[in-house]
């Protein structure tokens, strides 16, 4: 049997490649400032889609009206603490600098106290009375290398606020509007995944959405939590500028660091005061806010969806390193999204025969 030879017009081919590729590049071009912005919204959308619809049911089945609500609820989680973030920095700048040049003048405490701890204590005692013995220009001598690094951190991470306050703009914008058309927009997407794959295509769409939830009710309210539960305790102590500790703390319980990088320098200064009574106290709820993250994020996260733990945690710190604050969010949703959607391909082909036989 003869077949016709095809012909290939390969010109043709190639401008329409080219015009595709020129195109392509055009638009990610117009819409590079928005991805992020976009992109959070899209996580913070998918996580808190079930509460706009109690919300909405709540209130008489308005839209609008529920709309507005998670508006105001997101402000106050994202925007009103970044704000008293900023403004605190900003307001105490000056009294850090009137204290870093009267340095010179710091008396240390003695920290007596420390001999009556048994076994260790005397050790301690020891060891302060020898870094202390020639004041505190020479301590601050042997810290000063670690205190220039931590010092340019912070000035990188405090460059990276202003971005993350812009997209957090954005995300706020993005979200409302989401928060309106959020059925037709998730057709849209489920309808282009069916083009791309079929049955499959949508499955990995539902899955995706299910791992988003996964992970924003494990990691980011587990973080409100502890830090709603470490301020708490701050306040209550009287700790300076309670409130700045909380969005701290919020912040690094994001980052999967917890709350203690907080608690314990409070501790320290109360203990430096002579508090030990309130130290203590602060010691043992410390360490009961800390636990609670072990506990509750496993919990939360198996409610969402089957996540392993240590591919949230890789997710949260390689994105923080990858993009800044904003990848605290993006990183974990990129990496447990991906994982499930290898996940459920790969349980598409059975398992080798050996393997089959060991589970026999």
């Amino acid at each position: 049997m003869d077949f016709p030879h095809l012909i290939y017009d390969l010109p043709r081919i190639l401008f329409n490649v080219t015009f595709i590729v020129l195109m392509t590049i055009g638009c990610f071009l117009v819409i590079q400032p928005f991805i992020f912005g976009f992109s959070w919204a899209s996580m913070v959308v998918i996580a808190t889609w079930p509460l706009l619809i109690k919300i909405q049911q709540f209130l008489w089945g308005l839209r609008s009206l529920a709309v507005t609500v998670m508006t105001l609820l997101l402000l106050l989680l994202f925007v009103l603490p970044a704000s008293i973030l900023v403004n605190s920095i900003m307001d105490n700048s000056a009294p850090l600098v009137s204290w870093a040049t009267q340095i010179d003048q710091l008396t240390l405490p003695d920290f007596a106290w420390l001999q009556d701890i048994p076994m260790v204590g005397k050790k301690f005692y020891t060891t302060w009375q020898s870094l202390i013995s020639g004041g505190v220009v020479p301590l601050m001598n042997k810290i000063q290398p670690y205190i220039g690094k931590s010092a340019s951190w912070m000035l990188g991470q405090v460059a990276n606020l202003g971005s993350l306050l812009l997209h957090c703009g954005l995300m706020i914008l993005f979200s409302v509007l989401l928060y309106m058309r959020g059925e037709r927009v998730a057709l849209v997407v489920r309808h282009f995944a069916i083009r791309l794959g079929a049955e499959r295509g949508d499955a990995s769409v539902l899955l995706a959405a299910q791992a988003i939830q996964a992970v924003a009710l494990g990691v980011v309210l587990t973080a409100i939590i502890q830090a709603l539960l470490g301020g708490i305790s701050l306040a209550i102590i009287g700790i300076p500028l309670a409130s700045v500790l909380t969005v701290t703390m919020f912040m690094l319980c994001i980052a999967q660091l917890g709350p203690l990088p907080v608690l314990i320098p409070a501790m320290i200064w109360l203990y430096w005061i002579g508090d030990t009574t309130w130290a203590t106290v602060l010691l043992v709820w410390s360490c009961m806010v800390a636990i609670l993250d072990n506990v509750l994020r496993p919990i939360l996260i198996h409610i969402g969806a089957d996540l392993p733990m240590l591919l949230v945690l890789c997710g949260v710190l390689g994105g923080l390193l990858a993009f800044g604050m904003i990848g605290l969010f993006i990183g974990p949703v990129i990496l447990t999204v991906s994982w499930r959607l290898i996940f459920v391909w790969m349980q598409e082909t059975p398992l080798p025969k050996e393997i089959q036989d060991l589970k026999k």
